[in-house]
């Protein structure tokens, strides 16, 4: 059996009405967690963040349709630590998004769970959380 990904996404993509101040929101809080741009088409106006390979993407419809919001849909990226958690939620209300839910523990989701809730500029709802593997996974 070979070594398998940690991860079974290979990436997510959100639209967006307004392809350039989402990149400037997101180039600020992506950076919080340690991501950057890592491939930008912006003949397609689509460009990709992550930490190592294209996971998020952020773009405009390839329909030419409004980019439209997900009830029940989020992105939540990985943190690795609390402190980066406080650092996005700060970055993205600084950019414009709304807070959607304070950085702090979440135990319905786990003893080891800590996040934050924000809409970006377009109004889908971003996450980012920090499973702290030191708290073990009672209460899951």
């Amino acid at each position: 059996m070979t070594d398998l990904p940690p991860s079974i996404v290979s990436h997510i993509s959100l639209g967006t009405n307004r392809y350039q101040e989402a990149l400037d929101f997101y180039d600020g809080v992506l950076a919080a967690i340690g991501a950057k741009r890592i491939l930008e088409l912006h003949q397609h106006n689509a460009t990709a963040y992550g930490r190592q390979f294209p996971e998020f993407w952020i773009q405009a419809p390839h329909d030419q349709s409004k980019a439209t919001v997900g009830n029940g849909t989020h992105v939540a990226f990985l943190a690795i630590s609390k402190q980066a958690v406080v650092d996005f939620f700060e970055a993205a209300v600084k950019a414009g998004g709304s807070p959607d839910g304070e950085p702090g523990d979440r135990p319905h989701y786990g003893k080891a769970y800590y996040g934050c809730f924000v809409r970006d500029l377009d109004g889908n709802k971003i996450e980012a959380m920090y499973w702290d593997e030191t708290l073990g996974e009672e209460g899951h």
